[in-house]
């Protein structure tokens, strides 16, 4: 490969993988940081109705994914009735029963998530339907529209100028004429009136979110159509509590109606709500449980105990790449290449003191007993397999005469990989008969160095969410590596042959 070559695969992989963590964190709110936590609503709809003894169907509309608002996980406590949940070609609950009699009680329950970045998803308009009114309403109305059609431009600001007429302090006589004759319909009569205008648009119910509310209504909303985009209105006098995008959950965004029952009579629907703050990785998890696509390539859709395995395999290149930082920039010397790593991997198991003591202990007492195995000739293989029966006889020791001083502690040293200290003690012994004891601190100080500064890179809280939640990170890593894989010039150790020049 030229020279170029690495430079631009380099690149390539860098950008990727800071295109990937920013999608990522833009387009699923996971967030960079640990620790930081998500508001979640608990939403509860509570269906009452009186069955009339026979087959019963209730179709509920359950909110969808909207402007800094995802839903999560969606239940429901309907004894005896089948439920399901209906998301084509719009999204409902129904309840289905084959007889039922008498005072009846339905629950559906959902977890919303409070998501700032979350746009809204689009949803088409209903189709349009030419009312007709009796005189003098039809008059009325039709003054009304050609006055809101004079001083407005499009979809959207001809319903502004509607809102504005009806909410006048001093109203007109066709609007007073109006409002007694549809007061408690006026949310209908407006959409009415906007569909005789060819203005796509329906009444949709929106949930204020209250932490600790109970028995609360929807709240009638004017939903407009302006091509592919949709806006949502106030109703004169209907101005909500709240007004942030992430406290006002609209219940029916197509603006279907809001409950359908068959087969029973008196239905009606309240609502109540609790505000939770759940961890980001919590939170994160639900979220990303329900969605697929190519982007969204995620540990997360693993069972939990795989997961578990990933996170700890994902930190390895985070290892890796301290250890080409200080072989190839820095000079320092270790015994075995990435033998630091899977030392450091033992520490995250036995906490880096413990480990430290032990590792010590064991590889000095292993080294004492393989110089014995030397001195008997005999082939690699059988000293290796008695090293490897002399290092568990050791740790077994160690072990036992903690336990007896009440040193709890030292029983984490079994969680040290045998076979890894047998070769780390081989090797140092090799080390020791062909290059002397200097060389073995040498490259054993290298060693557990460089163990300890990967430790501490692997066990930090901000690289283990990183890793884990942000896959890019691994091609950001993989380009770093082959960045200090270019380099060819003096390591920083090696300059100190060249300190007496500086005199």
């Amino acid at each position: 490969m030229s020279a170029r070559g690495p430079a631009v695969l380099i690149i390539l992989l860098f950008m990727l993988g800071i295109g990937l963590i920013a999608h990522r964190h833009l387009q699923y709110d996971v967030p960079l940081l640990p620790g930081d936590s998500q508001t979640v609503w608990l939403v509860e709809a509570r269906i009452d109705f009186v069955a009339q003894g026979e087959p019963v169907r209730v179709d509920m509309a359950r909110p969808t994914r909207q402007t800094a608002l995802v839903p999560l996980q969606e239940t429901g406590a309907s004894p005896g009735y089948g439920l399901n949940f209906i998301d084509q070609p719009y999204s409902r609950a129904v309840w289905t029963i084959r007889e039922a009699d008498g005072p009846q009680t339905l629950f559906y329950r959902s977890e919303v998530l409070v998501s700032p970045t979350q746009g809204n998803e689009p949803v088409p308009a209903p189709q349009m339907k030419q009312p007709q009114w009796p005189t003098p309403y039809a008059s009325a109305i039709d003054d009304l529209l050609q006055q809101a059609q004079k001083t407005s431009a499009d979809n959207l600001s001809l319903t502004r100028e509607l809102l504005k007429l009806f909410a006048a302090e001093q109203p007109q006589q066709h609007v007073v004429l109006l409002n007694n004759r549809y007061n408690d319909n006026l949310p209908q009569l407006l959409v009415d009136m906007l569909h005789s205008a060819k203005v796509p648009a329906a009444v949709v119910y929106a949930l204020e979110l209250q932490d600790g509310r109970r028995n609360q209504v929807l709240l009638p909303m004017l939903k407009v159509w302006q091509g592919g985009d949709s806006q949502l209105f106030f109703l004169p006098g209907q101005e909500p509590v709240v007004t942030e995008p992430g406290q006002l959950l609209v219940w029916n965004p197509d603006g279907r109606p809001l409950l359908d029952v068959m087969g029973a009579q008196h239905s009606a629907v309240r609502f109540s709500m609790i505000r939770q703050q759940e961890s980001a990785y919590g939170a994160l998890s639900m979220q990303l449980s329900g969605h697929y696509d190519l982007f969204n390539f995620s540990i997360h859709a693993l069972p939990i105990e795989e997961q578990a395995v990933f996170k700890t395999i994902l930190l390895l290149p985070i290892g890796a790449l301290i250890v080409c930082i200080l072989r190839i920039l820095v000079g320092l010397r270790t015994s075995g290449t990435f033998m630091p790593v899977l030392i450091a991997l033992a520490f995250m198991q036995t906490s880096l003191w413990t480990g430290l003591i032990g590792f010590i202990l064991v590889v000095a007492a292993g080294l004492l007993v393989r110089s014995y195995l030397s001195s008997l000739n005999l082939l690699l293989v059988a000293r290796i397999t008695a090293v490897i029966i002399s290092v568990i006889a050791i740790v077994g020791l160690f072990s036992v005469v903690a336990y007896k001083f009440g040193l709890t502690e030292g029983l984490k040293i079994t969680l040290f990989p045998m076979i890894i200290l047998s070769w780390t003690i081989e090797r140092m012994s090799i080390l020791w008969e062909e290059e002397g004891p200097r060389e073995v601190m040498v490259q054993g100080g290298g060693s557990l160095l460089t163990a300890v500064l990967a430790y501490l890179a692997m066990s930090h809280p901000w690289v283990q969410h990183l890793t884990f939640n942000f896959l890019g990170l691994q091609f950001v890593v993989l380009a770093l590596v082959l960045m200090i894989g270019s380099y060819s010039g003096y390591r920083l150790l090696e300059l100190r042959r060249f300190r007496e020049f500086a005199h």
